[in-house]
């Protein structure tokens, strides 16, 4: 369900705006993502398993905050990152 240090770094060098960037709302966005594929792939096959989808819920949430700040910011910048993250909006 975590991320592995590996695909972690992965991502964040992917992601990153500029060198040593690990806290832009890009890689934070992509690191959520992560996750909740990972989280949504682990409901496939444990159903009832109802405190991890609370996890779930509040890592949505997080992602949807953040995706709304980038929006705030740059109209561009927002539909570059959905676009590359494959999120509906």
């Amino acid at each position: 369900m975590s991320i592995s240090s590996v695909r972690k770094q992965e991502l964040i060098k992917e992601y990153a705006l500029s060198e040593g960037d690990t806290g832009s709302p890009e890689v934070q966005v992509a690191l959520l993502t992560e996750r909740i594929n990972n989280l949504t792939e682990h409901f496939r096959h444990h159903i009832k398993d109802h405190h991890s989808r609370r996890g779930l819920l509040k890592m949505v949430g997080l992602r949807r905050r953040l995706l709304t700040y980038v929006k705030g910011q740059e109209q561009e910048r927002y539909q570059r990152l959905i676009k590359r993250l494959n999120l509906r909006k």
